[in-house]
């Protein structure tokens, strides 16, 4: 089980890397300054999006961690979580931690679904997993608003 978590989690963190990557790209090529580009720019990113995630499926595959698409649709669910939660921490200026980071959620990630996607793993610990990705919501929205207030 832990190689299978492994494996996923090092797919998905090359995948994310070259998802930051792409989002970067197609961001600075379309050049948006104002409100009227938003909506071809956020749809260039969700065609990239799914592209990756579709490329991830087969990667997934190829190194043993199957269902891929279970995996990579779990792993898709995850880091909308992970997503939101980043939106509560501070940001930063370097391009370099962005990418580390998005490595990092999508290794994350990566590693969650591949351990819930198990056929070994109960569905107690299943549950307390999702549980525990959920549970990261509201921590993150307390956290944002001590920080910034009500």
């Amino acid at each position: 089980m832990r190689g299978r978590i492994g494996r996923a989690a090092a797919v998905c963190a090359a995948f994310g890397v070259l998802w930051w990557a792409t989002v970067r790209l197609a961001w600075a090529g379309v050049g948006c300054e104002d409100w009227g580009c938003l909506a071809p720019a956020v749809g260039v990113v969700v065609v990239i999006s799914l592209a990756l995630l579709a490329g991830s499926v087969l990667a997934l595959e190829r190194v043993a961690v199957r269902p891929g698409r279970r995996v990579a649709l779990t792993a898709a669910g995850v880091l909308v979580v992970f997503r939101l939660v980043g939106e509560s921490l501070p940001s930063w200026t370097s391009s370099l931690a962005d990418a580390a980071v998005a490595g990092v959620a999508f290794a994350g990630a990566g590693a969650v679904a591949a351990f819930v996607t198990e056929s070994g793993v109960s569905r107690r610990s299943r549950a307390w997993t999702a549980l525990a990705v959920v549970a990261l919501l509201p921590v993150a929205l307390a956290a944002a608003l001590t920080r910034h207030g009500f």
